[in-house]
């Protein structure tokens, strides 16, 4: 099956939720395979859909353009370019995972987090602080005593 821009944005098509500004961005950007016309229209096929989607998971997961464009490049080499191709994944990966242990301690503090404030909420008494915190909010003003005489 074959798709154009307008079809592409219709509700039954699989690009419906990609603007037309996306799909001619990644093409501009050399990041989606050379796209043929007919009659003065791009025709996209499948395969340029499962590319386009591709390019939008790696972009999302932090692979920055030029890599990309390196990525695409090789890719449609073919065969002749694996060790490189690997090459370019390898090294994402390494960036992925790091990036990945950074979210899982960000969500472990906010897990610890929900933790203290339901704590709170059912015993009616302020836990200790968690993550070396400290309260945000004053203390309590100490009772003042009378002024001492002179």
């Amino acid at each position: 099956m074959v798709y154009t821009l307008r079809p592409v944005r219709a509700a039954s098509s699989p690009m419906r939720r990609r603007s037309v500004y996306t799909i001619r961005w990644y093409e501009a950007q050399g990041l989606l395979p050379l796209v043929p016309r007919q009659s003065g229209q791009r025709v996209y096929s499948r395969r340029h859909l499962e590319w386009l989607e591709l390019m939008e998971h790696l972009r999302g997961s932090g692979m920055p353009v030029a890599q990309l464009r390196e990525y695409t490049r090789l890719a449609q080499q073919g065969g002749a370019t694996l060790l490189p191709t690997l090459a370019v994944l390898t090294a994402h990966k390494a960036l992925v995972e790091e990036r990945l242990a950074q979210w899982q301690e960000a969500l472990a503090i906010v897990e610890g987090k929900i933790a203290f404030y339901r704590g709170w909420i059912d015993t009616g008494r302020r836990p200790a602080p968690i993550h070396g915190e400290t309260r945000l909010t004053r203390p309590r003003p100490a009772t003042r005593t009378a002024p001492r005489p002179r």
